[in-house]
């Protein structure tokens, strides 16, 4: 793969622009030193990703953000470019971030840098010290995507 490949799917009925969706995504890859790499963004609903944490995580509930990273396990080499899917719901993002007291923007580029750290090999469950580098990486890169003013809304 010679370069960045970034693919947006938007499964819900609410129209998203996908142009700042990718611009983030494509400054996170970059940062990240990953771009030569493809990934695949869905922004759905909480049904939908209801459905896939029952079947691929055994959690019969509507989540954030799902990660399928394409890295790990016994065919990890069969596409080395390829980094895997993020999943984010809009329903839930739109709900945590009225929780928060924040925009849907900066809680839906919060969920992405998640998304896409978990799919490099971040992972807050394995423990307080991987929870506190995943989390200061997070803010790393926010900043970064902060600093575009063309990135302030999907």
């Amino acid at each position: 793969m010679e370069h960045l490949r970034i693919l947006i799917d938007n499964h819900q009925e609410e129209r998203l622009a996908t142009a700042p969706l990718h611009k983030k995504t494509e400054q996170i890859l970059n940062a990240l030193g990953c771009d030569n790499h493809e990934i695949s963004i869905v922004i759905t609903d909480d049904d939908q990703v209801r459905d896939l944490n029952r079947t691929y995580r055994g959690k019969d509930a509507p989540t954030n953000v799902l990660s399928f990273p394409m890295q790990e396990g016994e065919f990890s080499d069969i596409t080395p470019g390829l980094l895997g899917d993020v999943v984010i719901s809009f329903d839930t993002a739109r709900t945590e971030a009225q929780t928060a007291g924040i925009s849907t923007n900066e809680r839906m580029s919060q969920l992405l840098i998640h998304g896409i750290l978990h799919l490099i090999g971040f992972d807050h469950e394995l423990g307080e010290a991987q929870a506190r580098e995943m989390e200061k990486k997070s803010l790393e890169l926010l900043r970064i995507i902060e600093k575009n003013p063309d990135l302030t809304a999907f």
